[in-house]
């Protein structure tokens, strides 16, 4: 119990790591290719990686039950076609820096739904964890002064935005039925090709031709590494761990998500590092450890 706990552990950090560099992807990709064209093709490939991963464990792709369709277009609509809208729409009217702090609520609202309807423990240290966690979000993201992010009010970006973590709330929690009677790799396989059909039509009304036609080369690497890896592997090993730990202490690691993006900023892009990543990054470790703390 001990080794798989940990394997869990190992890949929900890899996880939150490819989901980091999903932002550097994201800022190249933002570049060139509409938002709605780059979701689309994001969740299209990684269609086709799951399908292939599913054909590769079970033989064949699994077949979903009556019963099962409805939940599973659930993940779909709320995990893939409504955050990709909200992520994408939002970010056009609002700061990367605020809609990161925004975004970072979701392990917060997760572990509060998860203790009020799944009656999941959540008592003072981990409270104190999600907390810790969240302040050590706003100091990395906001270079030391987090308080400058909440000035200006709430905006129509900042509600959009907040649709994000309804999302991923509703997508983590909801995963939690379906994966009672469905693998993780079947759950989201399925609701990844259900959020692709949903994507199709905004995407066409966008100029996705246009934007296959005139793709650049690291657009397409971009494209494939937010579909293969960040999506297809990433998605299965976040889903794998809400089912070995519950969607509480899985959700937590989200916030480590902008740590690793600022990293892979300034490996990748070259953007600097300040004293307040450091501090940040230490805050949000220790609020993961006190929030999964037995």
């Amino acid at each position: 119990m001990k080794r798989s706990l940990t394997h869990t552990y190992i890949l929900l950090v890899a996880s939150m790591a490819l989901f980091g560099g999903t932002w550097v992807a994201g800022r190249i990709l933002g570049q060139s290719v509409h938002p709605m064209s780059a979701a689309f093709l994001r969740f299209l490939s990684a269609s086709f990686m799951l399908i292939f991963m599913c054909c590769r464990a079970e033989g064949h792709m699994p077949r979903l039950k009556r019963e099962q369709i409805l939940p599973v277009m659930f993940l779909g609509f709320t995990g893939v076609f409504a955050y990709s809208y909200f992520f994408f729409t939002g970010l056009q009217t609002i700061a990367a820096g605020r809609a990161a702090l925004i975004v970072a609520c979701i392990p917060v609202c997760i572990s509060i739904l998860s203790a009020f309807l799944y009656k999941e423990r959540f008592g003072p240290v981990r409270v104190m964890g999600a907390l810790l966690s969240l302040i050590g979000v706003s100091v990395v993201i906001a270079n030391g002064n987090p308080l400058e992010l909440l000035s200006g009010g709430i905006s129509r970006g900042d509600l959009l935005i907040l649709g994000c973590v309804a999302s991923w709330t509703a997508y983590s929690l909801g995963g939690r039925a379906v994966l009672k009677n469905l693998s993780p790799l079947t759950a989201v396989a399925w609701s990844c090709i259900f959020g692709t059909i949903m994507l199709l039509p905004p995407a066409l009304a966008g100029q996705l031709m246009e934007d296959i036609i005139h793709a650049r080369g690291i657009d397409w690497i971009c494209i494939l590494f937010l579909g293969v890896l960040a999506t297809g592997l990433a998605y299965f090993w976040y889903y794998e761990a809400i089912q070995v730990i519950g969607a509480s202490r899985a959700g937590i690691f989200i916030n480590t998500v902008p740590v690793f993006a600022v990293i892979m900023g300034f490996l990748i892009l070259g953007e600097p590092i300040h004293a307040s990543l450091i501090t940040g990054g230490l805050m949000v470790i220790t609020g993961v450890y006190l929030t999964n703390k037995r």
